[in-house]
């Protein structure tokens, strides 16, 4: 027997409301029994962290697994829907048989209506590890493909057909295919002249003065305060600080002359890097890993910002070319949050400047770090006719996933950036009941797919020897 599972779209990145589409086929050499075919659409958030081990040494780290089956539907698609019954158990004849299938993606997770012990048993090398029901659940649109921490923290999705034998002595057949994921964003307001911005001021030493600034302390002693340079820095963006998924990033970096100085400013490096925070949680057990992508690096410019004769206050722009047709790698995903794993961000604009004149040989040099906290949206708008619906309906009618509300008692860490530290996090909330589905998902059964244009999303290629979930058995 051999069973396998093909996408009409391998290589697609699918959203929301996405119809994947397939088949399914088993080979048979001779005719067998069997009781169904089942086929799956899966999606499992999957942390996994080690215990400390406190000030005993005899005390070995055990590993904390937590799982969430945060998309989970199926079909049967044989026996036929008039043939089926819990006593079936139908003959398949020798050749190749096969069968289609479909399935829409809705918007939001619904691990807390799929939590099945037997689907919690994941192998650790040789040794079996069983991961407890998980007691926090969050309402929330459905999460991209998280692959950078592989057996830490994975966010991945799957089709999976299951062939069931009806002795029990004989194994179930399985096939699966892996597929990319990337949400809807949340609706945008419209654009403002409100900025989010990050700030640095810095006053030049008069000890850094090169060959070009008078010698002596005699110059030194004669000179205001108010004559040793002194400049602002600034990086700005559109409020709330939002980034695109493989867009440019809408900067912009400003110097201004805070008094009245001789000598000119350069611009010697230039640096833009953005900083992803992942929060991994596993039961009681936290942790934090970061990531970064650097999105442009340039130094040795030398290139002057306005000049000596400005007047104070003048905000001089850095060209924009020098981060234009740089959009953000392949690789970052939209800012989310699920049960148990959260990603933000924060940009890091790192700015190298001098103060002299053309001749010096040595002027002071110094790199001021400017950080933002940004929203990371995919680019895929949502539907028009989902927002036009959710205009119509009362506030309390509309659901959680289009605007990201995290469970009842917790903050919601990917709101509109600010400079402003969040308020610490309150205890989590019990988990949800079986809901129905949230407005969107209701409203989105008779919407199309998403009309507009798509997002390249390239996570990190599952390494070498790491299956993907579902080799496991029983789910």
């Amino acid at each position: 027997m051999n069973v396998q599972l093909g996408l009409d779209k391998p290589g697609e990145v699918f959203t929301n409301l996405d119809i994947i589409t397939g088949k399914i086929v088993l080979q048979l050499r001779n005719p067998v029994t069997v009781q169904s075919v089942i086929v799956k659409l899966e999606g499992e958030s999957r942390t996994r962290l080690l215990t400390p081990t406190g000030g005993n040494r005899r005390d070995k780290p055990r590993p904390e697994l937590e799982i969430h089956k945060i998309l989970y539907k199926t079909k049967q698609v044989y026996p036929p829907t008039e043939r089926q019954s819990n006593s079936f158990y139908g003959g398949l004849g020798a050749g190749q048989h096969e069968w289609p299938f479909s399935f829409k993606i809705p918007f939001n997770n619904a691990c807390t209506a799929n939590y099945n012990a037997n689907t919690n048993i994941a192998l650790a090398g040789l040794r079996l590890e069983v991961a407890r029901q998980p007691t926090r659940h969050i309402k929330q649109t459905l999460p991209p493909n998280l692959t950078e921490f592989p057996g830490e923290a994975e966010i991945r999705y799957f089709v999976k057909v299951t062939v069931a034998r009806p002795e029990f002595f004989q194994q179930n057949a399985r096939a699966f295919a892996p597929f990319s994921f990337l949400p809807i964003e949340p609706p945008r307001k419209s654009p403002g002249h409100a900025e989010a911005f990050a700030r640095r001021t810095f006053q030049f030493s008069p000890s850094s003065k090169g060959a070009g600034w008078k010698k002596g302390l005699e110059s030194i002693t004669s000179s205001s305060p108010q004559e040793i340079p002194q400049i602002q820095v600034d990086a700005r963006l559109p409020n709330p600080a939002i980034l695109t998924c493989n867009e440019d990033i809408p900067l912009r970096i400003l110097v201004t002359r805070l008094n009245k100085f001789a000598e000119n400013i350069f611009l010697q490096s230039l640096q833009i890097e953005l900083s992803g925070y992942t929060q991994v949680r596993a039961h009681e057990i936290g942790r934090k890993e970061s990531s970064s992508w650097v999105v442009m690096s340039m130094s040795n410019m030398g290139i002057p910002i306005g000049s000596a004769s400005d007047a104070v206050g003048t905000e001089v722009p850095l060209n924009r070319e020098y981060w234009d047709q740089r959009p953000l790698p392949n690789t970052v995903a939209p800012s989310f949050e699920t049960c148990n794993i959260t990603r933000t961000y924060e940009l890091e604009v790192r700015v190298g400047l001098s103060c002299g004149s053309a001749k010096d040989h040595k002027p002071q040099t110094i790199i001021l770090p400017l950080r933002l906290p940004v929203t990371i949206y995919s680019g895929i708008a949502p539907p028009k006719a989902l927002l036009d619906a959710m205009q119509e309906s009362s506030p309390d009618s509309r659901g959680t996933a289009i605007r990201r509300r995290s469970a009842p008692g917790r903050e919601n860490p990917n709101a509109a950036a600010s400079t402003a530290k969040p308020e610490a996090g309150q205890p989590a909330a019990p988990p949800y009941d079986d809901a129905p589905p949230s407005y969107e998902d209701a409203i989105a059964q008779d919407l199309p797919p998403v009309d507009g244009p798509r997002r390249d999303y390239a996570p990190p290629p599952i390494p070498e020897g790491q299956s993907g979930f579902p080799e496991e058995k029983g789910g």
